[in-house]
């Protein structure tokens, strides 16, 4: 029966593959940086109407959500549409949002992070529900930021809008065409360093905030071969990726300093420990002037909406046996991909908070490789994003059982 299902559904995508890579081209060709996903949103807000969805509207954050179902099962397909800036234009070779397709794949910002999921998702669900494979769901696709914030938007999908804790997610971030079961948390830390200005030129009536935190740099450049490690999710990692100065002048000691701090957290770590680690690397004499906080964000959306939340994302991790696991492997065969072992990101996704925070199964599957992400080599397979397509139809009918 299974076979029977997948084949109905590899046709139904045959039929419709022009019109899910011209889906693709239209939505990367729509810039959505730094959040700015309003434009895009209502590009994929028309496609889904035109397939029928039985809801389509922007959550108050400014995410877009499509429903199909109202049954008491329910499953979320999970991209982010949001995607980083372009950097200096001169490094491309071609224009990042027209982009350029060559030997099938296509080279274009966000292609491979993450809007190629969109398209498929987008179909799949449709095409699940004209087979009659969505009965007893509630299936949604959920268009979001994540770029900046990792899980917020999962987190208002929950709590604020539509206020759904789902039996399922499928997160779309790349895999390369494999199930992916978890990645490592994630704690930002700022490092605060207070001194007293003076003018360069007399230095010596200042207290330089910057120098303190020089033992604090070397700390964590060489604090990486002490953190945890895990089997399957790796050794934990810490980077020093920012550092802002304030000083009256350049000609001025400056008075205040604030070292950025990534800290990738494995299994058997938590942020205090974490925090801890990074404290303890102040020199004795710097400890009444030099700080370490967990970062917070509560930036506006596009819409003017804030959901403050602390920046610390957990480690998460499905047993191979689970059964979103095995239906994932399952739908993989079914569609031709034959067997692969289950594998894991090496960044941070939204399974932070659907599965990290909020408990709730979930699996990875999408087009294209994470090493391309965020470079000028941005891209997907075009055969993959229609592939992929077959995936996400098929899942849920495999699930019924879950």
């Amino acid at each position: 029966m299974n076979e029977e299902i997948a084949k109905k559904i590899q046709a139904r995508v045959a039929e419709q593959q022009e019109s899910i890579v011209k889906f693709l081209r239209e939505i990367v060709a729509i810039p959505s940086m730094d959040s700015q996903i309003g434009p895009v949103g209502e590009r994929i807000a028309k496609e889904m109407r035109g397939l029928g969805y039985d809801e389509v509207r922007f959550d108050k954050m400014g995410n877009i959500l499509g429903r199909i179902g109202d049954g008491p099962k329910s499953i979320v397909m999970d991209s982010h549409i949001d995607t980083v800036g372009i950097g200096n234009p001169d490094e491309w070779g071609w224009d990042p949002f027209t982009g350029k397709v060559e030997d099938g794949v296509l080279y274009a910002r966000g292609a491979c992070d993450e809007k190629g999921s969109t398209p498929g998702m987008v179909y799949g669900l449709a095409i699940a529900r004209d087979l009659g494979l969505l009965e007893g769901w509630t299936a949604y696709y959920f268009g979001n930021m994540e770029e900046w914030c990792d899980g917020i938007a999962p987190n208002t999908f929950v709590e604020v809008d539509p206020k759904v804790k789902p039996d399922f997610v499928v997160i779309g971030e790349p895999t390369r065409m494999q199930v992916y079961r978890g990645h490592k948390g994630r704690v930002e830390m700022e490092v605060v360093s207070k001194g007293r200005s003076a003018h360069a030129a007399s230095n010596h009536l200042g207290d330089n905030a910057l120098y303190k935190l020089l033992p604090v740099l070397a700390g964590i450049r060489d604090l990486e071969p002490k953190l945890g490690d895990h089997p399957f999710l790796g050794h934990g990692k810490i980077t020093a990726s920012d550092l802002h100065v304030k000083t009256p002048s350049i000609n001025a000691v400056p008075d205040e300093a604030i070292l950025f701090v990534d800290r990738r957290l494995t299994f058997g770590e938590d942020k205090e420990k974490a925090i801890q680690q990074v404290r303890d690397l102040i020199p004795a004499e710097f400890r009444e002037t030099v700080s370490v906080e967990e970062m917070f964000y509560d930036t506006p959306s596009y819409t003017g909406f804030v959901f403050p939340v602390d920046k610390y994302f957990p480690a998460w991790a499905l047993e191979d046996e689970h059964p979103l696991v095995q239906a994932g492997q399952q739908a993989r065969r079914l569609i031709g991909l034959g067997d692969s072992p289950s594998g894991k990101w090496n960044f941070s996704t939204n399974g932070i908070y659907w599965a990290g925070k909020a408990g709730i199964p979930s699996i990875g599957f999408g087009p294209g490789d994470e090493v391309t992400a965020h470079t000028t080599n941005d891209s997907v397979s075009l055969s993959e994003v229609v592939k992929a397509t077959e995936f996400y139809a098929i899942l849920p009918a495999l699930l019924k059982g879950g």
